[in-house]
């Protein structure tokens, strides 16, 4: 379904939904190219988040955006996912510079071979797939573009997971994520619990350690040490959805109306910084608005590039 043939009701619709995504890849992309600045500074980590000292330069943003860049951009020519146009998106755009992991640069290299996604995709791991928590990192602008239907959320959320991500807990990884960025959103202007919107997501989520752990999130307060968080949650340092998304998911609960102390609460737990990053920032984003980025933030990412946008 191309926007271009909607209805005038399908059309408010249709720039609704792609505002809402917008906002979504805004603090997904702040997100991410501040946790791979910090990243790159890690022997300082410490000293730099506990005083709040907002890193200087541009913030190169990496593969998470790249990606999200890609699903926005299908998400605008069609209103859903249709796999092998963003398989082909992921492949032409697809660039070793962003920190792709080994895995999906085998996979995007082979789409720009000429290989199909699906000769390919399945094979990843030993034949198993990916449970990586790439499918994940990127979702956050679909959660918010069908946040206003949750079967369809979930329905493209496994669309788009399983060109790169075919194993159950990577596909779970990603409609965690995808949820949370919609529950955000639907739930802006409410005093939301911590538990009541983590309950909300794993409720949606498949049958997994993703949603195991996130049932255990449910129970760890907010006064919870962080080293006792990683433990338990775990933060990207496996690059497994399921070491990943608990602990981002329980950093957007416990501060899902505040972009700043979300980010970095978040970079504070180390492992993955910018992807842990991207997913709260994306997340969070939902609840608070582009209004509730920080400007200066926004001024230091690295520009986003014009081709998911065009015609806009």
């Amino acid at each position: 379904m191309a926007a271009r043939s909607l209805s005038r009701s399908g059309e408010f619709l249709m720039d609704e939904r792609l505002s809402r995504a917008r906002i979504a890849l805004e603090g997904l992309s702040v997100g991410d190219s501040f946790g791979e600045k910090l990243a790159s500074q890690a022997r300082n980590l410490e000293h730099i988040v506990t005083n709040r000292i907002v890193p200087d330069g541009v913030w190169a943003w990496t593969d998470d955006t790249n990606m999200a860049l890609s699903i926005y951009e299908n998400l605008r020519k069609y209103g859903e996912i249709v796999q092998t146009d963003l398989a082909q998106s992921f492949a032409k755009h697809f660039d070793w510079g962003r920190g792709y992991g080994m895995g999906a640069a085998r996979l995007l290299s082979a789409i720009q071979s000429g290989y199909h996604w699906q000769e390919i995709s399945p094979q990843l791991f030993g034949g198993k797939g990916s449970y990586g928590n790439g499918a994940a990192m990127r979702i956050a602008p679909l959660g918010a573009f069908f946040a206003d239907d949750m079967d369809a959320l979930i329905e493209n959320a496994q669309r788009s997971s399983v060109i790169t991500h075919t194993h159950p807990e990577g596909i779970a990884g990603a409609i965690a994520v995808a949820v949370g960025a919609a529950i955000a959103w639907q739930h802006q202007h409410d005093a939301l619990t911590s538990d009541a919107f983590l309950s909300m997501i794993s409720s949606h989520i498949p049958e997994s350690t993703v949603k195991n752990k996130v049932e255990i999130a449910r129970t760890l307060p907010k006064e919870t040490s962080l080293k006792e968080l990683v433990a338990i949650l775990g933060n990207g340092s496996l690059v497994s959805a399921q070491d990943t998304v608990p602990l981002v998911l329980w950093m957007s609960a416990h501060y899902l109306k505040d972009f700043e102390a979300a980010l970095w609460h978040t970079a504070l737990a180390a492992g993955d910084i910018d992807t842990t990053c991207a997913m709260v920032g994306g997340i969070v984003a939902c609840a608070v608005g582009v209004s509730g980025i920080p400007r200066e933030w926004i001024m230091h990412r690295e520009p986003l590039p014009t081709w998911p946008f065009e015609d806009e």
